[in-house]
């Protein structure tokens, strides 16, 4: 059953602008703006990526670190403008809209590229569900460790076990994991959103302070010097950092359901163009300042994550306060991911069992002061399982962030680079080798090189955290 009919309105009744209370497809009016589109991509895109980011620049040095975030926030900007342009088939003002990446791909490309993209998008999802879980657990044992820490004056080295953190986030999960759809999360994205400022303020002052400290700027201009590490070493080393950051700025995977929430007019695309430059621009700034504060802190020895890797514990209650940040923000940010996942299993199901009680049927609660809550038990059944899932794929590889490095890898050249450049050549009809092709095409490939290059430098990571793994027993 569509969300159309489930509303009691067929798109045919509806007349072509839209009703005060229905957009031109029938639908509830959507009422995202620049402002919500922009916390919603912030809240994906500062993910606690950006806390890696120090030991990414630590990689590649004090030219090629800023110089490759800057690049990366270009690419992303560009062909996040070209994803935006296909949101409508046809005329940009009117034209039929495509609710999610897959339609899209599906109006512009159609055939083998549909199921491919929603392979890799899908698969890249469950992925960040499973990253996100691992992330949010090193947090809250960072904030227990760094108490204990503290209560033994340095004394106890204070090892925890990571299992009952990652079931406490899985629990928090299945209970947001019932908000019915993305339009309704707009809160949640402006509260993780500020959270992920609060933290990576925090990292960033702490960076700062850790500079007046040491006296100097530490740090080189190639990055990690072969000594520290061997040159084979530097080598997948600086391929992974490649990765991090071209990872740290994919947001593409779920930008056609963010624009799925905005009103019109002015048109989705003019919207969507401006809160891609808002984000973009706040995120590269945000990513500049913590990878370079961090570098500059602590030069070679820059931690894999700013906040848990810490050289210091002091001021342990200021660490509390932004892992707390990040925990906050990783909850919004695995809505955010997840939503679109939920929202396509759902959809296949109505229509694979259009007379299925159990898929179909919406049982409506009533909330003192709110709107009734509409309780489907396919909705409250299928996420929960899926929050289990990640939960216990989490608690058995507990190094997944290589393995999410992986897919990232995977998945960053077709959905980010790939699709959307495609896509724009077959709507706007660029004929083959004209210059602008060329152009697009030459960019298309260049990314691919660099997935290919990252995924090399993850799948190394992978091969060295596997030679000292336990499944259930991590504990950091």
């Amino acid at each position: 059953m569509g969300e159309d009919q489930a509303f009691g309105v067929s798109s045919a009744a509806v007349p072509q602008g839209g009703s005060k209370c229905f957009d031109d497809d029938g639908r509830l009016k959507r009422t995202g703006t620049i402002w919500t589109a922009s916390a919603h991509i912030i809240t994906a895109v500062i993910g606690s990526g950006v806390l890696s980011l120090a030991w990414a620049t630590a990689q590649l040095g004090w030219v090629a670190g800023p110089a490759v975030m800057f690049l990366f926030s270009m690419v992303t900007y560009y062909t996040s403008i070209l994803l935006s342009a296909c949101y409508r088939s046809g005329d940009p003002v009117s034209g039929k809209r495509n609710y999610t990446y897959m339609d899209a791909v599906q109006a512009n490309l159609g055939g083998l590229n549909v199921k491919l993209c929603g392979l890799v998008q899908y698969l890249n999802l469950f992925g960040v569900a499973i990253g996100y879980t691992i992330a949010s657990a090193i947090s809250m044992m960072a904030i227990k460790r760094s108490n204990c820490f503290h209560a033994s004056g340095g004394k106890d080295p204070c090892q925890i076990n990571s299992n009952p953190y990652m079931i406490a986030f899985g629990i928090i999960q299945i209970i947001f994991s019932q908000i019915p759809d993305f339009d309704q999360l707009w809160w949640l994205s402006i509260v993780a959103a500020i959270m992920s400022f609060t933290y990576s303020t925090i990292g960033l002052g702490l960076g700062i302070a850790q500079v007046a400290g040491n006296g100097k700027v530490r740090g080189s201009l190639t990055g990690i010097s072969v000594g520290t590490v061997t040159q084979t070493q530097k080598v997948w080393r600086s391929f992974q950092a490649l990765g991090d950051i071209a990872f740290a700025y994919s947001y593409s995977i779920i930008l056609i359901e963010i624009q799925d929430t905005l009103r019109s007019p002015p048109s989705e695309a003019k919207t969507m163009k401006k809160a891609t430059l808002v984000s973009v621009s706040v995120t590269t700034l945000f990513y500049m300042l913590c990878g370079c504060a961090g570098y500059a802190a602590f030069g070679d020895l820059s931690p894999g994550n700013l906040l848990t890797g810490f050289g210091f514990y002091n001021p342990y209650w200021l660490l509390d306060i932004a892992n707390a940040a990040i925990v906050i923000h990783l909850v919004g940010a695995y809505q955010v991911y997840c939503q679109p996942l939920f929202a396509f299993f759902e959809k296949y199901a109505s229509e694979k069992f259009p007379d299925s009680k159990f898929i179909t049927k919406e049982i409506e609660i009533p909330i003192p002061g709110f709107r009734p809550y509409r309780l489907n038990l396919f909705r409250l059944v299928g996420r929960t399982v899926f929050v289990i899932v990640t939960t216990v794929i989490s608690m058995l590889l507990p190094f997944f962030n290589d393995v999410v490095g992986l897919l990232g890898a995977l998945g960053f050249w077709p959905l980010t680079v790939y699709f959307p450049v495609e896509m724009y050549i077959a709507q706007k009809k660029i004929p083959k080798w004209s210059s602008k092709w060329l152009c697009l095409q030459i960019l298309s490939v260049a990314c691919l090189i660099i997935s290919i290059a990252a995924a090399a430098g993850s799948v190394a990571g992978v091969v060295l955290d596997l030679k000292t793994y336990k499944p259930f027993s991590t504990s950091f």
